[in-house]
């Protein structure tokens, strides 16, 4: 089975649900954290957006209703970084993009992701707030430790990032892949971040809002997909 997508130039959007891949990762059936995590993100979220969007959508929701032809791209990276064939799980890859949305004080790309990742571990929100308030206490592997490190350098500047960094991520057994990815995953939640405040879009403390959307039993190609054909 191909997993080539055709990118539109234009908002004719269309994706074959069929064709996408397995690994999408599920979130049906996983318990839902009752409360948004308890990490400071800075001044509230605004109560309007910079340009008038199409529809109320929160966040990057309303940002790829807007735009639906740069959605499906960066939808399609998602996709693939968080959802894809990895030996990383999807909530270690969940975790990096909370870490780094928290690190960038992105609220509603924070509490999507750091959600995303609660569900996936026995510790739930929990350790999502304990890596987020000190990484090196945290109760993660020493691989992850060293790859999240490696993220919060990236947040900061791509070339904070050192050998030294390196060095210790494949000491604790990272591959190279996963490096690369962690990497990755740290610069598009940077851009993705950005997106979403530069337009001072608006994020809900209300943990529903969240939960609705990623209980949807697809990754983020298909449940794109399915927001686009409710128009």
């Amino acid at each position: 089975m191909s997993n080539a997508l055709a990118l539109p130039v234009r908002s004719n959007v269309s994706v074959d649900l069929e064709s996408l891949p397995q690994t999408a990762g599920l979130s049906c059936g996983l318990e839902w954290p009752a409360r948004p995590p308890l990490v400071p993100l800075g001044a509230p979220s605004p109560e309007e957006p910079h340009i008038a969007l199409n529809s109320d959508e929160p966040g990057i929701r309303g940002l790829f209703r807007y735009r639906p032809d740069a959605a499906l791209p960066l939808n399609a990276l998602s996709e693939v970084l968080l959802c894809g064939d990895s030996t990383l799980t999807r909530g270690e890859r969940e975790l990096i993009a909370a870490y780094v949305s928290a690190l960038n004080q992105c609220r509603f790309c924070f509490y999507t992701h750091a959600a995303f990742a609660a569900v996936r571990s026995p510790d739930g929100m929990m350790l999502v707030e304990h890596v987020c308030a000190d990484l090196s206490t945290a109760p993660v592997s020493e691989k992850l430790r060293a790859l999240l490190a490696i993220a919060a350098s990236v947040q900061e500047s791509g070339k904070k990032v050192t050998r030294r960094q390196v060095a210790d991520a494949r000491a604790a057994g990272a591959t190279d892949v996963e490096i690369h990815d962690t990497v990755l995953i740290a610069a598009a939640f940077c851009m993705y971040n950005r997106y979403v405040d530069g337009l001072a879009t608006f994020a809900p403390d209300d943990p529903e809002v969240y939960a609705a959307r990623a209980k949807m039993a697809n990754g983020y190609l298909a449940v794109f997909a399915e927001s686009q054909a409710e128009n």
